[in-house]
């Protein structure tokens, strides 16, 4: 049970000894109570089971939260050895919770559990090893941890473990129940009775200040730093959240059968899932039972109900017209006016943890009557609360570059904050400052409070993206020209088209797809079309044009001014294209076995950033049919802080001869492929400011597999 009861460390106090002490033990604790989660399966059989459509079956998991080590370590520059490629590459990105009824039915080649397993106990060790040895001492390595020490990916790494205690007791809590076993570790909450009524009571409301500075005590993700400022009206928030027994009364009243208590997102939800009751009740006759992680129990009409946003607020709608009452779920400045008033000690600073939450009491709900907090119960534990906030970030929001892709994804409106924490949040979710937020369709271990307030909700437009790396290359792709240089990607497939008259147009692969023009041109030629590239901030930008076919971006102009843009794929006649493309995050080197079978792969200005390039040109003819073509652009700036000058494929003097990258490109090439063009320059241009552009030549050469 010791497993149960942790904390997150304290990063700015102590020595340095003292601080890896702390680090290693909670980097154990976690590592066991993650293995400790899946032994509440019932047998091998049930980790390749798939009973959350919108995600991969538990094995993918299993290694996920493992790989994830060595993926941001490497990242970080702490480790340079990869310790199973293929499966750093399987295991790396899991599916993301996009929509209802886009289900990824992609087969895995899924390795066997005792492979996974034997993998995980191999990253422990490599990971205990370093813990134990990393010179924490040294003056660039001094304490505190913070956001550009190090050690930020270690923790990076632990946090990013208990995220995935509570995402995967989700997935073991909609398998079926022969396939799951209850386990003393995870006892529920015995107690159980009729629930309370709710009511009304007045809250205060007052000026907000949240966003973490670097320095911060505590870890934390890039969605928490930053600042932001607002000031909330007094409001009145229900006593309880709201449980299965007064849930009920909106089932009964026919609820999910009227659509005027819907959004119109949730009226299409509820015709798709054709759900008639929260998804964790079981009809049993005329009565109902209840689903915990590994039971099937009696109702606990008194525990809180777990059902999405879009449920949550038809609910809120429906008593609002039965009351007469301006009801609806609190923003989330509106849940810190409440926090904050009751002056509730953050984790890892209480005793005992004042609510259900942290693991510190039972691995299920409880009533929503046990945890007092002045008038109210359960501000904090028992499940996470929705709110009426779609995430966004705050003033000075930054990525972090161990990990682009842990926000950016959901700050598209369209991913609601849940706050609070529940039973099993851990770690940083059990933090004052933690932010997560999920599609308004999804499930977690998710209820709800309502509030009475007039206060408008402000819901933020998709945030203008500010990543200077990143909006460049939306003006590159889809912005101005300059100079009388065309758009480079759209120039580029328009060459490769070229290049494939006569020969079969099924399939291309677009590596280095950046923001993705270059594919959407390149699906006017062929059937289908993947965009592959390392940055999730790239592929970010290429899926919200597939899915909205707008994109917005700003772009510096001099010192402090900026100006605003869009990027439509109708603009360029791409708005038809969107169905025959895909965009998915994949590191070229290591890319994975389903990737292949391609007539076309384009490798636009890649390899002099790849760290192996030439493993990658080794290889490449296995992804590609014979009688394909694979097209190189790049314009050989090699930079060590990309490929280790070890990793160079050309550039420099060979047996005291000038040696360039076309010619190491026919050496590595020779045995597969023939160079079918004479090669040619393509001119970009970049953008850096009103009065500031980068003007490169590529090499553009066009390669034909052979054999």
């Amino acid at each position: 049970m010791e497993l149960r009861y942790t904390r997150t460390i304290i990063l700015n106090e102590g020595s340095a000894e003292e601080k890896r002490r702390q680090i290693h033990d909670y980097f154990h604790k976690t590592y066991s109570i993650d293995e400790k989660l899946y032994d509440t399966l019932a047998d091998d059989a049930a980790f390749y089971i798939r009973p959350e459509p919108l995600r991969h079956p538990l094995i993918f998991y299993l290694g996920h939260t493992a790989v994830f080590y060595i993926n941001k370590l490497i990242i970080a520059k702490i480790v340079d050895i990869r310790i199973n490629p293929r499966f750093e590459s399987m295991f790396a990105v899991g599916v993301d919770e996009m929509s209802w009824d886009d289900l990824n039915d992609a087969h895995y080649d899924w390795p066997t559990v005792a492979e996974v397993k034997a993998y995980r106990d191999t990253v422990r060790e490599t990971v205990d090893k370093l813990i134990t040895s990393f010179p924490l001492t040294l003056p660039i390595l001094t304490l505190p941890i913070h956001w550009d020490h190090p050690f930020w990916a270690v923790m990076m790494g632990i946090e990013h473990q208990r995220i995935h205690l509570e995402t995967s007791s989700v997935i073991i809590r909609r398998t079926s129940i022969d396939r799951v076993r209850q386990l003393p570790i995870w006892d529920i909450c015995q107690q159980s009775g009729e629930a309370p009524r709710n009511e009304l009571l007045p809250a205060p409301g007052g000026k907000v200040v949240l966003g973490k500075s670097k320095d911060h005590p505590l870890y934390g993700w890039d969605n928490e730093f930053g600042h932001h400022e607002s000031y909330v009206w007094d409001f009145k928030a229900s006593r309880y959240l709201v449980s299965n027994r007064e849930y009920l009364e909106f089932v009964e009243a026919s609820g999910y059968a009227t659509q005027e208590y819907w959004t119109e997102e949730g009226w299409s939800w509820v015709s798709y899932s054709r759900a008639t009751q929260p998804i964790f009740w079981i009809r049993d006759g005329g009565s109902y039972k209840f689903r915990t992680m590994a039971q099937i129990i009696e109702m606990p009409w008194d525990w809180p109900v777990e059902v999405n946003c879009l449920e949550a607020r038809a609910f809120c709608k429906w008593l609002a017209k039965k009351t007469g009452k301006h009801l609806r779920l609190p923003t989330e400045d509106q849940w810190y006016c409440l926090r904050d008033a009751h002056q509730i000690p953050d984790q890892p600073h209480w005793d005992k943890a004042p609510g259900n939450i942290n693991l510190e009491h039972w691995a299920s709900s409880c009533p929503v009557n046990t945890f007092r907090f002045g008038e109210f119960y359960d501000i904090i534990g028992n499940v996470w609360q929705w709110t009426e906030t779609p995430i966004t970030g705050f003033e000075g929001f930054e990525v972090h570059p161990c990990y682009d892709d842990f926000s950016t994804p959901t700050f598209d409106t369209r991913h609601n904050l849940i706050k609070g924490g529940s039973w099993i949040s851990t770690g940083n979710e059990a933090t004052r400052d933690s932010r997560y937020a999920f599609r308004r369709h999804f499930f977690q271990h998710a209820g709800f409070r309502y509030v009475e307030s007039d206060q408008p909700v402000e819901i933020p437009e998709a945030m203008y993206e500010t990543d200077v790396a990143v909006s460049q290359y939306c003006e590159a792709h889809y912005g101005a020209t300059y100079f009388g240089v065309d758009h480079f990607p759209a120039k580029c497939a328009r060459i490769c088209l070229e290049a494939m008259k006569g020969r079969p147009m099924r399939k291309a692969l677009d590596l280095g797809c950046a923001v993705g023009r270059s594919t959407f041109e390149l699906a006017r030629g062929f059937d289908r079309v993947t965009g592959l590239d390392f940055s999730a901030r790239f592929i970010r930008i290429a899926f919200q044009l597939q899915e909205k076919g707008v994109a917005h971006y700003e772009l510096p102009e001099e010192g402090e001014l900026v100006s605003y843009h869009d990027a439509r794929l109708s603009d360029f006649g791409l708005e038809q294209m969107k169905d025959r493309v895909e965009f998915l995050q994949a590191d070229a080197v290591n890319l994975k076995p389903l990737f292949s079978s391609y007539d076309l792969i384009f490798a636009g200005n890649l390899i002099d950033r790849l760290y192996d390039p030439g493993k990658f040109l080794s290889g490449v003819h296995e992804r590609l049919h014979v009688g394909g073509l694979l097209v190189v652009t790049s314009p050989y700036t090699w930079l060590a802080e990309f490929t280790t000058r070890d990793k160079w494929i050309g550039g420099f003097r060979k047996d005291g001869e000038l040696y360039t990258t076309l010619e190491g490109m026919q050496e590595l090439l020779r045995e597969h492929f023939r160079l079918v063009n004479e090669p040619e320059d393509v001119e970009f241009v970049i953008r850096e400011t009103r009065r500031k552009f980068q003007h490169t030549v590529a090499q553009f050469t066009v390669w034909e597999r052979v054999s």
